[in-house]
């Protein structure tokens, strides 16, 4: 069943192709002005470029939060979902896999090139993917719980924002730090080890509060 909703969901992405574009070029768009604005030091653009890659990726994943659920929620696919047999958490994660191949994985995949402009040496690249590869999967987790909790409700996507950007911070903070660390000489597998753990608990408990938040809004 998960394997049915990831290739339903990559189908309707394809099909509406310009929601998945919109996404990726708002982080292109946001990385590329920053060298415009603070100029073209080397230096200063290696300071920042850890923490500008990061928090585009995070403000570009909370932007295409709110289609989780809602096109399904619109035209009853979701309630029926609801009332099917199968495991709700099972198609919550195959939902939230399916958003982030959709989402995360093209940043993940942009993140190196546009790292360049900031002068980001080959380690520090090589750093910067694995982070992104890393905690994007929990931006995708995280996010669906609070995309559930607003499913239906007026100005939804503010309301995500307040509710997912307070435990979007930690993920932020050990991903830049990551990239800090290698950047400074300094070893980064701690930062590592901690973004697996945030990993981990979120593939262990989000599908289940993501479930539950899903039949508070529907009930």
């Amino acid at each position: 069943m998960i394997w049915w909703i990831i290739k339903r969901d990559l189908l309707l992405a394809m099909r509406r192709r310009s929601d998945v574009l919109t996404t990726l070029f708002f982080f292109i768009r946001v990385v590329s002005l920053f060298p415009l604005g603070v100029g073209p030091e080397a230096s200063l653009l290696r300071v920042m470029a850890s923490g500008v890659l990061w928090v585009a990726a995070l403000l570009a994943s909370m932007l295409s939060l709110g289609r989780i659920f809602s096109s399904d929620y619109a035209d009853g696919t979701l309630e029926q979902m609801l009332l099917s047999p199968v495991s709700l958490p099972a198609l919550v994660t195959g939902k939230t896999i399916s958003h982030w191949l959709v989402t995360g994985v093209p940043l993940v995949l942009m993140a190196p090139v546009l790292g360049i402009q900031y002068d980001l040496p080959m380690e520090a690249l090589k750093v910067l993917t694995l982070s992104l590869l890393l905690g994007t999967p929990v931006l995708s987790l995280i996010g669906a719980i609070g995309a559930a909790l607003t499913l239906g409700l007026r100005g939804g996507g503010v309301l995500i924002s307040i509710l997912v950007l307070p435990l979007y911070i930690p993920v932020l903070i050990f991903g830049a730090g990551a990239v800090e660390a290698s950047t400074a000489g300094m070893g980064s597998g701690a930062h590592f080890s901690i973004l697996g753990a945030f990993l981990l608990v979120s593939i262990v408990f989000s599908p289940w509060a993501t479930a539950a938040s899903l039949r508070i809004s529907m009930g």
